[in-house]
């Protein structure tokens, strides 16, 4: 936002000026008369929004939010409604899922330990074995709506694991062989690949449906939900190949490849590394993103479900940068804020949007 124009600028500028306490309620309509002192306001024209998608920035930033608002009358509405309302905040939690089929509940502030691997509430840690065994044997590791974990694999590969996926990984790999992995049921997950040369030279590879990712040491995200298209794989440091039953790709760092599972086609481009990795530093990081799509985040972290009362309003477009540990009803309250949804109701552990 701030970069986006010199009005935006001069606007920032104004705040810091004259808000120095952060719990403050902004003005917004004050700190824009400010502004217009000395530089001449963008005239927005009032268009009907549902037509055009009229693209709403909101716009988070950490500690103060800033809404632009459109241009709409304000209206008197009445309150939402709430009727026990059960939804939670996401945290740390996983099941763990052992070779003899045991099921282990890993949540946050509470401690499992075993002969090779310990957790302390947030990250599941395992130990480099002094021997290494010749029958690979397989954990599972699976996070639930309104879940996110941290594991360490034995040869030191970090992987942070978004709500509602499962990797499944060697408890120790095996000697001089490529190490494995795999995203059972999609999801998504961040890799922080131990290099080869402290491996024996062996690859590292990530198996997810009909993609393959080989790396050699490096970092990138893969986010792979059942409910959607798309296979996305975002390069952040290193280099990776990509590759299925029909075609590869070498990704450069800040490049995404993203396959379309229907025609098993990839797409490669230049992306907002930022925006992609957000969810792994605590954050949503929305750009130009329809608020069906932010519903989507949002329904898995605060594990909800999320009805569109006005299917409209699924089109509409939002960027910003928002807590993960923000109250489900604060978000709802900044995106209604912008007058492009009429109101929100939560029933249990259900969104209506209207």
């Amino acid at each position: 936002m701030y970069n986006e124009s010199d009005l935006h600028k001069a606007y920032f500028k104004k705040v810091k000026e004259n808000y120095h306490d952060e719990t403050v309620l902004i003005d917004i309509e004050k700190g824009w008369k400010a502004v217009e002192q000395t530089i001449k306001p963008i005239t927005i024209k009032k268009t009907n929004y549902l037509k055009y998608a009229v693209a709403a920035s909101i716009v988070l930033l950490i500690s103060i939010s800033f809404l632009i608002k459109n241009e709409k009358d304000t209206e008197v509405v009445a309150p939402p409604v709430i009727t026990n309302n059960t939804i939670k905040t996401g945290t740390d939690k996983a099941t763990l899922t052992l070779e003899d089929g045991t099921l282990v509940a890993l949540e946050k502030g509470e401690q499992y330990i075993s002969e090779n691997l310990e957790s302390d509430g947030e990250a599941l840690v395992y130990k480099s074995p002094s021997t290494v065994s010749k029958e690979i044997i397989y954990n599972y590791l699976t996070i639930p709506r309104g879940g996110q974990y941290h594991v360490i694999l034995s040869d030191g590969t970090e992987v942070w694991l978004n709500s509602e996926s499962q990797i499944k990984y060697p408890v120790t790999f095996a000697n001089k062989k490529t190490r494995q992995v795999e995203l059972v049921y999609g999801g998504e997950a961040y890799f922080d690949v131990s290099p080869s040369h402290e491996n024996g030279g062996s690859k590292f590879k990530v198996h997810t449906g009909t993609q393959e990712v080989e790396v050699l040491g490096t970092e990138f995200n893969i986010r792979a939900y059942n409910d959607e298209d798309n296979i996305y794989t975002t390069l952040v440091e290193g280099k990776v190949t990509i590759k299925n039953n029909k075609h590869k790709e070498i990704l450069k760092p800040k490049e995404q490849a993203v396959l379309d599972i229907n025609d098993n086609k990839f797409v490669v481009t230049d992306v907002d590394v930022f925006s992609e990795i957000a969810w792994k530093r605590g954050l949503f990081s929305f750009k130009n993103k329809s608020l069906k799509d932010i519903m989507k985040v949002i329904s898995r972290w605060y594990d909800v479900d999320v009805i569109f009362i006005d299917k409209d309003l699924e089109n509409i477009e939002f960027k910003g940068v928002i807590k993960k540990s923000q109250n489900i009803e604060d978000i709802l309250t900044l995106i209604k804020n912008t007058d492009f949804i009429n109101d929100y109701d939560i029933k249990n552990s259900t969104i209506l949007l209207k």
